[in-house]
């Protein structure tokens, strides 16, 4: 039987574009990772550039709205020295009629090096990939239900940098899974680098039985799903993707599944808390919890900038 290659890496099994963490090999998300802790430092120097994208164009195709993922993607490829356009979508010749891949090309045209795609449509990163040029990289930022690669990667590197080893880790991933490309990554990086246990919890209309099959056990009992816990990833509940009545109310789902201090004490007492943002204070996080102590989330944010500047320098620095 013929394996079909990934699409994400050259003949000699470097990455040149980052389109989704499944079926990306262990050694590449931890190079990845590894890579973001030198670009860490980057935040911290008076001058923060490195000159490793110099001369290359970044162009932020954004067809989503997003704030915290846009722009930290604008920062890291001007950290790596890059020329960076940001396409508004809303002027943009999309909007008259024009075709994803008639924009890529006249893109193209313009000396396109990356592209870093946000959709709406699950697989749009990988349909660019597909016709760009050997020499045009891809990273996708964000599609639909399916992936959100660079999230789940900052998420590791995050629980890496506060838990040192995945090996004897317990995460659990709350909130509404089914919408979640968030969680879809994080569940294939979780599992690539070695971690024994994950649980997806929440109402079973969002947190369906499916799930198991990607190696998680599902809870739909808040308390059972962050027992003794390491991690605790709350996850937004994504109104705008979802059609009919899921819930009963947001307050129902507070009282029920809403993270408080008190119900934060079912989880280990040195357990982390994360959120992908952007956080809706009172539905499922308490404020109490979002600023206490034990949530790591702006370290997130923060991270997140040496995540995708590592992204980019890397599949920049490959070839197909």
């Amino acid at each position: 039987m013929t394996r079909v290659r990934n699409p994400q890496l050259n003949k000699n099994g470097e990455l040149i574009h980052l389109l989704s963490l499944e079926r990306l090999p262990s050694e590449i998300v931890t190079h990845i990772l590894d890579t973001a802790t030198n670009f860490v430092s980057v935040n911290d120097r008076e001058v923060k550039k490195v000159p490793l994208l110099r001369g290359k164009s970044v162009f932020n195709l954004f067809f989503e709205n997003s704030t915290r993922t846009r722009t930290t993607f604008d920062i890291a490829a001007k950290r790596l020295s890059a020329d960076v356009f940001t396409l508004d979508i809303g002027r943009s010749s999309t909007s008259k009629g024009e075709t994803l891949l008639d924009t890529v090309d006249n893109l193209s045209a313009m000396a396109a090096d990356l592209f870093v795609v946000r959709h709406s449509q699950s697989g749009a990163p990988y349909l660019i990939a597909q016709h760009v040029a050997p020499h045009v990289h891809v990273v996708n930022a964000g599609d639909g239900w399916h992936s959100h690669p660079t999230q789940g990667l900052l998420d590791m590197y995050t629980i890496r940098h506060y838990k040192k080893d995945f090996s004897n880790l317990v995460v659990a991933i709350v909130g509404d899974v089914l919408h979640s490309r968030v969680a879809r990554s994080d569940i294939h990086a979780l599992k690539v680098l070695g971690c024994p246990e994950v649980r997806v919890v929440g109402p079973r209309t969002l947190a369906p039985a499916g799930f198991e099959s990607m190696g998680t056990r599902v809870f739909d009992n808040l308390q059972e799903g962050i027992k003794g816990a390491d991690v605790v990833i709350m996850l937004r509940l994504q109104n705008e993707r979802m059609s009919g009545a899921l819930l009963p109310s947001r307050e129902e789902y507070f009282k029920t599944f809403g993270l408080t201090p008190e119900k934060l004490r079912w989880a280990k007492p040195d357990a982390i808390v994360m959120h992908p943002g952007p956080i809706n204070r009172g539905v499922e996080i308490d404020s109490a919890v979002a600023d206490g102590p034990q949530a790591v989330i702006l370290s997130q944010v923060s991270f997140g900038i040496a995540v995708r500047m590592a992204v980019m320098a890397i599949v920049a620095g490959n070839s197909a």
